[in-house]
């Protein structure tokens, strides 16, 4: 399985890049997000691969949240790779996290393929799609606290506004998280 890719850069286009590996050229698919980012002839991405029975594809990204936020998309009962490139271009990570925990429906329909029942159910099953504000995913301490807290009645959208800025291993944020959750 390819995870990663480096080369030059040999045709951009919006949606994907021809990548010269050595001789070999990749067709990458990637994000407006990504395309824009990348400003030089020489790149390194992060890579996706899918293979079905009839195709082989790569899916290419400068950001390892990026990358996440699809792997985590396409994982979604009918939601493909198209869809969930789709998201990673209208979308930023952390703008996307904004989404999803603030369940908002109207947002996520605003992406080409994405009605209303697919928004929802995409909603329902990210409930757990967190990006802190430093753009790095929430660590398994973190993920842990927040079960706990919610094991004991309280409601997510409390538990996170809690551990906002928190850190250190699952015992001190859950101590933490019910002192805080005390005071809301």
């Amino acid at each position: 399985m390819i995870v990663g890719i480096e080369g030059i850069i040999e045709k951009k286009e919006p949606t994907f890049i021809h990548l010269n590996v050595n001789g070999i050229i990749y067709e990458i698919t990637i994000s407006v997000n990504t395309s824009n980012s990348i400003n030089e002839k020489r790149v390194k991405l992060l890579v996706t691969q899918i293979i079905r029975e009839d195709t082989n594809l790569l899916f290419g990204f400068l950001d390892k949240d990026e990358k996440k936020m699809f792997d985590t998309l396409i994982k979604i009962n009918g939601v493909g790779a198209k869809v969930a490139m789709a998201v990673c271009s209208t979308f930023t990570p952390s703008s996307f996290s904004k989404i999803v925990s603030d369940k908002d429906v109207s947002l996520l329909k605003k992406v080409v393929g994405i009605g209303p029942k697919s928004a929802s159910r995409i909603l329902v099953e990210l409930a757990d799609f967190i990006i802190d504000s430093n753009s790095e995913t929430i660590d398994s301490s973190m993920g842990d606290a927040i079960l706990a807290l919610e094991s004991l009645g309280f409601k997510k959208e409390h538990i996170q506004k809690a551990l906002m800025g928190a850190t250190g291993d699952t015992a001190t944020l859950v101590k933490y998280g019910l002192k805080k959750l005390q005071r809301l």
